[in-house]
């Protein structure tokens, strides 16, 4: 599933959404299993009856109140992005960084408007469907870029001709970083993308560790943290550059962040 921005009335393709994990077994089920997310609540469809209210956490005493501590379970993260999309159907979402302190969680950037899936955000997210998955999801160990490192926390690596994103379902790299000599066929199809030849939106992004350890062929692969495009993914998040850096630089390993994505309705129960 690719990340796709519409300039005007054209849809132009220009980035893709995944992570790392374990390769699944070769082939592809017809019906893939409901992925469930490394943290997050359970799959709620938009088109579901709305979901028991549950009354929010509140800030320890002393702390400031925030949508970081009203979050349900943050699972021992020390970091989190949050990006509240205001319904199913937004192609744009608030994404605010957050930073804890003892008990207390405060603001380390934002809020800033970001990009979302052009079919908005869904908790039964499919490949190629267009849409965000919600949930609350660790970042992948590297982070990559077209550009030089630009001085983030993780491992990083510069692409190169020959680096790609396998979006086969059939393929036993299913929703994992590849690389294959330049300017070779890979052995996986379907919409497996050139990373390196996206210079717009890849100059650095980190991978939103969804569909992972193992991956399940068709739930959908390649959700990224990447640079604006000028309109709506096809399943990653974007920010613009200057918003996207100063996310990727805070972003700490040892700080075990999470990104958490849903409606407004629903971010609470994660």
């Amino acid at each position: 599933m690719k990340c796709a921005v519409l300039w005007g009335a054209l849809a132009v393709l220009l980035a893709a959404c995944g992570t790392q994990g374990a390769p699944p077994g070769p082939g592809s089920p017809s019906a893939p299993a409901p992925i469930t997310p490394v943290v997050g609540a359970p799959a709620v469809s938009s088109s579901s009856p709305a979901p028991t209210v549950v009354a929010p956490a509140t800030a320890p005493a002393g702390c400031p109140a925030g949508l970081a501590s009203e979050l349900a379970d943050t699972h021992g993260a020390a970091q989190l992005v949050t990006v509240v999309a205001p319904s199913y159907a937004a192609t744009a979402g608030t994404v605010t960084l957050w930073q804890r302190s003892g008990a207390c969680w405060t603001v380390a950037g934002g809020p800033w408007s970001g990009r979302l899936g052009e079919t908005g955000v869904s908790d039964h997210h499919r490949e190629g469907d267009g849409s965000t998955p919600t949930g609350a999801y660790g970042i992948g160990a590297v982070m990559y870029g077209i550009a030089p490192d630009p001085g983030v926390r993780y491992r990083y690596h510069q692409l190169v001709c020959g680096d790609w994103w396998d979006e086969d379902p059939a393929s036993a790299t299913y929703n994992t970083f590849e690389h294959v000599a330049c300017d070779t066929t890979p052995p996986f199809g379907g919409g497996s993308e050139a990373l390196w030849k996206q210079t717009v939106a890849y100059q650095a992004f980190a991978v939103v560790d969804y569909n992972a350890h193992p991956p399940v062929p068709g739930a959908g692969s390649a959700v990224f943290l990447h640079d604006d495009v000028a309109g709506p993914t096809a399943g990653c998040i974007s920010l613009p550059p200057a918003q996207l850096l100063t996310t990727l630089r805070l972003l700490d390993p040892a700080a075990h962040p999470l990104i958490v994505v849903g409606t407004a309705a629903e971010i609470r129960r994660f």
